[in-house]
């Protein structure tokens, strides 16, 4: 598995409140010759006509996740190859740097647009969820981003409420969090092309929208993966439908070109699984597309060949390569990693006299948001006042740890110690408890030793544990057979998550052998499965912790969603906090887990 998190979550606890570029480039290959009047070259002094052929500058970023500030930890970091064949790893991220980074690459380009890939909002670190992600859409905004598709972050708080983040609006509860100034909304728009009322059986926000720039035009259709309600709660999409991925965008190219748009560019929040961590990872070699698996290539190989351009997301992996389409032909399909580690800067030549992309000259490279270049001051400024607003809430400690507890893994320390909390958390609600379960997407970031700001090293702030556990999920208690455990454990790797498993973080006493050699319910053994020692027996019963979406059959543990003697306690975090102040202090805090629980063979 990849050691990003998996971003598949749910709803914030925000309603619980009142309130030039670095790197080595990884170009998709398809650079080809071109008549000399590209980029508006070809043109005599004294004549402003422009040439056949014009560059378009196409900057693009995804899953941003409201990291207003620089990621701590490893979710702050990208590992670049070197010539050698070695690697390194470069801090990044921050949308201080990310805005000089994008106005820097915008010098001296006029014909520029800056699109996004869904999930810039939810899971959200406290300075951005508290306030129900309006900071990040000001950010935005002052970033000058032009479009974006929606994602499955956008509906964890519900269509209603991302309507309100684009069209603007004090929240209906929480009200305006700044006197005297009415949220105003996005300046770009949200494209949700597959996301329909169920009763009208339209689509929510605009399907699609054209960049135009001196008789230039682009358009950009926008859409989030058909599954977003298998990795997002129920209310959060209640009364929508979401439609097939490929059906909608053929549907509205065909709509675009009747329009005379026949330069397109999907915006989807779906994505694939390179085969390397590192974002300069060539993969096209040998062949384009190679190196990288995943939803996006067969979504890719069936998008229509009308469409020039993916800008894809969800995976939170980078890549910048070439996926042929349904004709045959090589065409670029791209990530920036997430949390604005990356952003991504394509050329996509436009043919005037044809009014579409030249194919053969797209040429796309992933470049690095390095913390080396200035700091824009209009996004310090805005980072300083909404900072100022969390205080009181974020700089609370909460506990006490001895070193980073690491995010990282197919079994990771923080996923333990998120385990073990509400397994303790459990026993108070229920003496009988006997293990809990975690998804490993509902864990967002590490616990870092380093102070991030004065509360000093080894203090575990309240916005430091928001940041892990961004959402006001409850643990959930509820009965299950022996056998029904162990088909959990299986659901890890069959179903929905054969391609890529969901390994549930578990709690201590709890030990099985994951072989990954092996394939489908087979690579979990099943007489491994101890509780104490003890292997699991089928006919018994256990009381098990979950969180309130494992607890409803969420990113498709259907098994989970069928438990007995069902008990709702209160919020995730609270739970972690109660753990953490219970086990740690100044003088002894809490060492980082083992990770141990989890025998992997790979």
């Amino acid at each position: 598995m990849s050691a990003t998190p998996h971003p598949y979550r749910r709803r914030r606890r925000t309603t619980r409140f009142l309130a030039a570029a670095a790197g080595v480039a990884t170009v998709g290959a398809l650079v080809a010759a071109m008549p000399a009047s590209a980029g508006e070259t070809g043109k005599k002094p004294g004549h402003q006509k422009p040439g056949r052929y014009q560059d378009v500058q196409l900057l693009s970023f995804n899953d941003l996740h409201g990291n207003l500030e620089p990621p701590a930890g490893s979710s702050g970091r990208v590992t670049e190859l070197q010539p050698d064949g070695t690697s390194k790893t470069i801090d990044a991220g921050g949308v201080e740097y990310l805005a000089t980074h994008l106005r820097q690459a915008r010098e001296g380009n006029k014909y520029s647009v800056t699109a996004a890939g869904g999930d810039m909002v939810g899971a959200s670190p406290l300075i951005s969820g508290l306030f129900h992600d309006e900071p990040t859409i000001e950010a935005l905004n002052k970033l000058d981003l032009d479009v974006t598709s929606v994602g499955n972050h956008e509906f964890d708080e519900g269509a209603k409420e991302l309507g309100r983040l684009q069209k603007g609006g004090c929240h209906p509860t929480d009200g305006c969090y700044v006197k005297g100034k009415k949220f105003k909304g996005a300046d770009f728009p949200y494209l949700a092309a597959n996301v329909l009322d169920e009763k009208t059986k339209k689509p929510i926000l605009k399907p699609y929208w054209v960049w135009k720039q001196n008789g230039v035009k682009v358009g950009f259709i926008g859409v989030t993966l058909e599954d977003t309600p298998g990795v997002v709660s129920a209310e959060g999409v209640k009364g929508l439908k979401f439609k097939d991925e490929v059906e909608t965008i053929n549907k509205y190219a065909k709509e675009l070109e009747k329009q005379g748009v026949k330069s397109v560019v999907a915006l989807i929040h779906e994505g694939g699984l390179p085969a390397s961590a590192a974002y300069n990872y060539d993969c096209d070699s040998p062949g384009g597309g190679d190196g990288i698996s995943g939803p996006i290539v067969d979504i890719a190989k069936n998008i229509t060949p009308k469409v020039d351009a993916l800008v894809t997301g969800h995976t939170h992996a980078a890549y910048a390569c070439t996926i042929n389409d349904p004709s045959g032909k090589p065409r670029t399909v791209t990530s920036a990693a997430s949390f604005g580690r990356l952003y991504t800067d394509t050329t996509l030549t436009y043919d005037r006299w044809t009014g579409d992309i030249a194919r053969t000259s797209v040429a796309s490279a992933n470049h690095v948001v390095t913390r080396t270049v200035p700091k824009a001051t209009d996004m310090t400024e805005l980072i300083t006042k909404w900072n100022t607003l969390a205080a009181p809430i974020g700089n609370k400690p909460i506990g006490y740890i001895s070193g980073d507890i690491s995010n990282v893994g197919t079994e990771s320390p923080i996923g333990d110690l998120i385990a073990d909390a509400q397994l303790a958390y459990g026993k108070e609600l229920d003496p009988e408890t006997d293990l809990a379960l975690m998804n490993p997407g509902g864990i967002r970031a590490p616990l870092t030793y380093a102070a991030k700001g004065a509360e000093g090293d080894g203090v575990v702030t309240y916005a430091e544990g928001f940041t892990v556990q961004p959402f006001a999920n409850t643990v959930n208690l509820q009965s299950f057979t022996g056998a029904q455990l162990v088909q959990v454990l299986k659901e890890q790797v069959t179903g929905v998550n054969a391609a890529s498993p969901k390994v549930l973080q578990i709690s201590k006493g709890l030990t099985y052998t994951l072989d990954l050699t092996k394939t489908g319910a087979d690579r979990v053994v099943a007489d491994s499965v101890k509780l104490n020692g003890a292997a699991i027996d089928p006919a018994a019963t256990y009381r098990v912790a979950t969180n309130s979406f494992l607890a409803g059959g969420g990113d498709g543990f259907t098994t989970l969603g069928q438990g007995t003697g069902d008990l709702v306690g209160d919020d995730d975090l609270a739970a972690l906090e109660k753990y953490l102040l219970a086990n740690s202090s100044a003088t002894n805090p809490i060492a980082p887990p083992a990770a141990d629980r989890i025998t992997v063979v790979k």
